[in-house]
């Protein structure tokens, strides 16, 4: 129950239907507009052609239609980006609310294509495909997002780790204005990120020799000088003539090179801009847990904001499209306009260049933590495992269920294992829920491990390596028996029994 005593699920509806309500009014504002434009263009030209039959001069006013239609374009688009904003917060809840009724098995993204062959519960326990774990936890946009929360579901974190990620949680769990722009954010990054794109563009060596980008703004100074002198005077066109020769050549010289790097910034320009957009969101936020105050953008390696940053570079390239500008063009060549953007560009990527691959790696990560928040606040009678520092394995829960069964069909256990009972052994008919229970518990030992929260009303554990051979099946293309497929999993299971960390 949140402050207020309402539930998840009430917050979620109410949300909804304001959203939908706010949708309404901008789909009803933008057909408003864009009947305003059709009758305008249509006044317009009714106008423009009675000045032609009749042969008279156009009158002043004849520019007004044109000037109206330009402005009721730009409301439309205006009302059309409130339309999207809403639409994307409306689709927020009606997943929440899917997922708290039993209707998201299917609808999102299993992470098939993110399953390990051969790992060692990952198919046993359902952590991928349609209806599993992951399923039912994404949020993520990105696919770097969706490796981070598939590695943290099949790779045990260390018990500081866990902690962090747990703090995090925690404190992103009722952050839930935050986390419905993130997830409007995430929309469109998840479209278009090229983060294989980006992370070579970063990583590729300056091409452009630093101490020309001095002699060039001398060069353009001189020349302006010697245009001054000779406008004011009518002397002095020797140093135009000789400025404008070194111009010339020092353009020419570093041509290919230019070029080169400013194809490649532009091209990388639009996924750093909606990476941008989302740490800076980011940023308004203050945050206490370690973890989300090192990922914060900027604020760990430099003080300036990584969306500052970005937003320095969008700058340079909207200035570079003003070269594209025909009553431009003549000042652009004059001058050696893109030369000299593309050593400021240059000396960007020398100082960020590094950084880049940090603030992709913070996106990915923040769509993993809130993954497990919006987990958490959905589902608040779940509970933080204790994580427990212990040289002998431990793992005891209360009341513990399987946390993708709906509550009023789950059936809750307790359990303890450590030294005093190593060992237990689950008998009983069929139909009975043996395996449910097997893997009730390797789910939550999972969640655990993941930073999340668990479904019991108690639960604590050491750290643990989970392995399970619940799901074994042979396999005709590799010519593997059933029988043959459960000794690989049994070797696979000792080889991580002689491993440093207790066995599961």
């Amino acid at each position: 129950m949140k402050p207020g005593g309402q539930t998840p699920m009430t917050i979620c509806r109410q949300r909804l239907e304001q959203r939908e309500q706010e949708l309404r009014a901008a789909a009803a504002a933008g057909r408003r507009i864009g009947w305003a434009r059709l009758v305008t263009l249509l006044g317009g030209l009714a106008l423009l052609g009675s000045v032609v039959l009749t042969g008279e001069p156009a009158p002043g006013w004849l520019w007004l239609p044109l000037v109206a239609f330009f402005s009721l374009l730009a409301l439309h688009e205006k009302a059309d980006r409130r339309r999207r904003h809403a639409d994307r917060g409306a689709d927020f809840y009606r997943a929440a609310l899917a997922r708290a009724e039993g209707r998201w098995a299917g609808q999102g993204f299993g992470g098939e294509d993110l399953a390990e062959p051969n790992h060692p519960y990952a198919a046993d326990l359902d952590i991928f495909g349609p209806g599993s774990l992951f399923e039912f936890l994404c949020r993520a946009r990105t696919a770097g997002g969706r490796r981070r929360l598939a590695g943290w579901l099949t790779q045990p974190a260390s018990g500081d780790e866990i902690r962090r990620r747990q703090q995090a949680v925690r404190e992103l769990a009722d952050r839930i204005d935050l986390r419905e722009d993130l997830h409007r954010l995430g929309q469109q990054l998840g479209a278009r990120l090229d983060e294989q794109g980006v992370r070579q563009w970063a990583g590729q060596p300056p091409i452009l020799p630093r101490l020309p980008a001095l002699v060039g703004a001398g060069l353009t100074c001189l020349l302006l000088a010697g245009l001054t002198v000779w406008l004011t005077t009518g002397g002095g066109l020797w140093l135009v003539a000789t400025a404008a020769l070194g111009h010339f050549a020092f353009t020419l010289v570093f041509h290919q090179r230019v070029e080169q790097t400013l194809a490649s910034a532009e091209s990388r320009m639009p996924d750093l801009a909606l990476v941008a957009g989302l740490l800076a969101r980011l940023e308004t936020e203050t945050f206490a847990s370690p973890c989300l105050a090192e990922l914060q953008a900027g604020r760990e390696a430099t003080a300036t904001p990584a969306s500052a940053s970005i937003r320095r570079l969008s700058r340079l390239i909207r200035l570079l499209d003003w070269r594209r500008n025909q009553i431009f063009i003549p000042l652009a060549l004059l001058l050696a306009w893109g030369t000299h953007l593309a050593f400021a560009i240059d000396r960007w990527h020398r100082r960020h260049g590094a950084e880049v691959a940090r603030w992709v790696e913070a996106v990915f990560e923040v769509e993993a933590l809130v993954s497990l928040a919006a987990f958490a606040w959905e589902n608040p009678q779940h509970v933080m495992p204790e994580i427990v520092a212990s040289s002998e394995p431990r793992l005891s829960a209360r009341g513990l269920g399987h946390p993708l069964i709906e509550a009023r069909r789950c059936v809750r256990n307790d359990l303890a294992l450590g030294p005093e009972r190593a060992l237990l052994v689950v008998s009983g008919s069929n139909m009975s829920g043996k395996s449910t229970l097997l893997r009730a518990v390797g789910v939550n030992v999972v969640l655990a491990q993941a930073g999340a929260p668990v479904c019991a009303e108690a639960m604590s554990l050491s750290t643990l390596q989970v392995a399970a051979s619940i799901r074994i099946n042979d396999s005709l293309s590799s010519g593997v028996s059933r029988f043959y497929a459960e000794i690989q999993r049994i070797r696979q299971i000792f080889d991580l029994a002689a491993a440093r960390r207790p066995l599961l």
